[in-house]
């Protein structure tokens, strides 16, 4: 089985937009919308696991009748107080589908509107070949470190260095098994997936992502994401 989750449970408070980002129109249509269209094109996957926030799963699964009607792909869950609870969430659906061993799961970030279905693909391909995979876009400034109040405590030799984004793919039993394994404290690290499996040394593939493949967070990513469009 091989299932996307698109991760739409928070509710976007940099983007100062009044509602959750997933609801914001760009280019006249809800940026959940776009991410879910770009998604159903990809034969591959069995479900679509959209994730929002409990008091919005009414509306979601109104947005999903309004642009998807009776499509079976698509299942509407509830998000977790975080994104790793989120992705766990996501994996107990997929578990409760007595879907098979070494089945795949494919995160995405909703916000990320110009996902393309080659990198879903891909994705879904070295994740099969390898247990874990990011898309990566090389890092194009200097990084500074700073370790204390403003203080530059290192700078990292930006070669070396590469932008994460999503989708991030992975064996959602490799998965379980590695954070079963894991302490509170390093629970508390998982900001995203692939550090999971960083944490316990497992190889993670990085696939060459896109510059397009940007997150809309701020409100100018909301006029550069109309731009594009036009």
């Amino acid at each position: 089985m091989i299932c996307a989750a698109l991760l739409a449970g928070g509710i976007g408070s940099r983007l100062n937009q009044g509602k959750p980002k997933q609801f914001v129109d760009i280019n006249n249509k809800p940026i959940l919308i776009h991410s879910v269209e770009t998604f159903l094109n990809v034969d591959d996957l069995d479900k679509i696991i959209v994730s929002s926030p409990k008091e919005y799963i009414d509306k979601t699964e109104s947005l999903m009748d309004e642009y998807f009607l009776n499509y079976d792909r698509i299942v509407v869950i509830e998000g977790g107080e975080t994104r790793n609870d989120t992705i766990l969430n996501s994996i107990n659906y997929m578990k409760n589908q007595n879907c098979e061993n070494d089945s795949i799961l494919v995160t995405h970030d909703a916000s990320r509107i110009f996902v393309s279905e080659k990198l879903i693909e891909d994705s879904i391909k070295y994740a099969i070949e390898v247990g874990a995979a990011s898309a990566v876009i090389p890092a194009t400034d200097v990084i500074f470190e700073s370790k204390e109040d403003g203080k530059l405590t290192d700078v990292p030799l930006r070669k070396y260095l590469c932008h994460a984004q999503t989708p991030q793919s992975f064996n959602i039993d490799k998965f379980l098994e590695i954070y079963e394994d894991l302490s509170d404290e390093e629970i508390a690290k998982l900001d995203e997936a692939m550090v999971l499996f960083h944490l316990r040394d497992v190889e993670v593939k990085l696939f060459k992502g896109n510059q397009n493949n940007f997150k809309i967070t701020r409100p100018f990513d909301i006029v550069l994401a109309e731009a594009m469009f036009k």
